[in-house]
């Protein structure tokens, strides 16, 4: 529905999200990605390809000064990464499990589930199917991100923005090479997309309007992406995959920061109304990248039954502050393009009742790209 100035507060957490509460971990474990059989999945994207006769370069100059970086910053996954590395992921599985006991989504209380038996040998095994699991996500968003970064160079009016998405494209092409690599040579097998993912790739994909494309992508996706990279980065202890991340994440980085750099001028020129149908696709993508994280495939795969893994995850004193961390980068972000105090406030009491508000004054992504900085594998600070 189109949102008006009339209708604008009528949306509801259904109309946005498909149920009234957002913590509805039955509803939320529900939903499971579909194998698809023919290994391809159509959306229409709707877009007209804009071309501009301005071609002067500079006239945005952080953006000019973000393409710059970006071309400095090129990398090659087949020949910068040590996939010489021996992976045992089944040892680190284990070394995952004796350091934290029931594996990735540990409950106090696992009683009247299947869980409740599940000794070494399943733990380790969900330890090894969560990294699996995981890194095939990020995989699937990665491409993701290539599809709709391509779609920025067709659509958006600015050719500074043109340049640098077109560097983007390069940058997604190589997160997925080296994802998908890396778990056909290193780890024992892909997953499917998680279903929630899915349907929120669809949206922004399917949308016309190029800066739905950038929130849905550049904001949302990239920014949790970043958060994760970053939270696996400081945990694993496999250094491939180490150096893997940190290269993936000084890309993400600059991602974020065009996104941001390119709405935070394009919203000046918005109604409320269609300020306030940004904050509520803001809503719904921070719901569906939070609801991903439940790993609904990797308890299908395992036999276990959705409602005993709802339940766990339900108890799981971890969860939540496991998530909201994911939301360090977006919330700030949010903030820095005026979306959370926007009109009444709307997306700040969704952000609350989602429990990551307390994320608003980190440090945005912006503030911490240097886009003076020579791009070099120094600058980018592996280790």
């Amino acid at each position: 529905m189109a949102l008006t100035e009339e209708n604008q507060s009528m949306a509801s957490n259904s109309s946005l999200i498909g149920r009234d509460e957002i913590n509805d971990f039955e509803e939320i474990f529900s939903l499971v990605g579909a194998d698809d059989s023919e290994s391809r999945h159509l959306v229409d994207d709707h877009c007209p390809a804009e071309f501009t006769w301005d071609y002067e370069k500079g006239a945005r100059p952080q953006l000019d000064r973000l393409y710059e970086k970006a071309k400095r910053s090129q990398w090659n996954g087949a020949t910068d990464l040590a996939w010489d590395t021996e992976v045992d992921q089944e040892g680190l599985a284990y070394q995952a499990f004796l350091e934290g006991g029931t594996g990735p989504m540990a409950a106090p209380d696992l009683s009247g589930t299947v869980l409740e038996k599940w000794g070494e040998k399943e733990w380790v095994a969900l330890n090894m199917e969560y990294q699996n699991w995981m890194l095939s996500q990020f995989m699937h968003g990665e491409q993701g991100a290539l599809l709709c970064t391509a779609k920025i160079v067709e659509t958006v009016p600015w050719i500074d923005a043109k340049y640098y998405a077109a560097t983007q494209v390069m940058d997604e092409a190589r997160h997925v090479e080296v994802f998908s690599r890396y778990l056909d040579t290193k780890l024992a097998g892909h997953y499917q997309m998680n279903g929630h993912l899915g349907l929120l790739l669809d949206d922004i994909v399917a949308d016309s309007r190029w800066d739905m494309t950038y929130l849905g992508m550049q904001i949302m996706v990239e920014g949790l992406a970043l958060a994760a990279f970053g939270l696996m980065h400081q945990t694993t202890k496999e250094p491939l995959l180490k150096q893997l991340l940190r290269y993936v994440m000084a890309d993400e980085a600059r991602h974020v920061a065009f996104g941001v750099l390119s709405l935070q001028e394009f919203y000046l020129d918005l109604t409320q109304a269609e300020i306030r149908e940004r904050q509520e696709f803001a809503f719904e993508a921070a719901i569906r990248m939070r609801d991903r994280m439940a790993g609904q495939e990797i308890w299908d795969r395992m036999g276990v039954p959705l409602a005993d893994a709802a339940k766990a995850a339900s108890q799981d004193p971890g969860r939540l502050d496991f998530q909201a961390l994911l939301f360090g980068k977006i919330v700030p972000n949010c903030k820095k393009l005026g979306l959370l105090d926007a009109g009444d406030g709307w997306l700040r009491t969704k952000f609350t009742e989602m429990g990551v508000i307390e994320f608003e004054d980190f440090e945005d992504t912006v503030a911490e790209v240097d886009l003076e900085a020579d791009g070099s594998p120094a600058d980018r600070n592996l280790v």
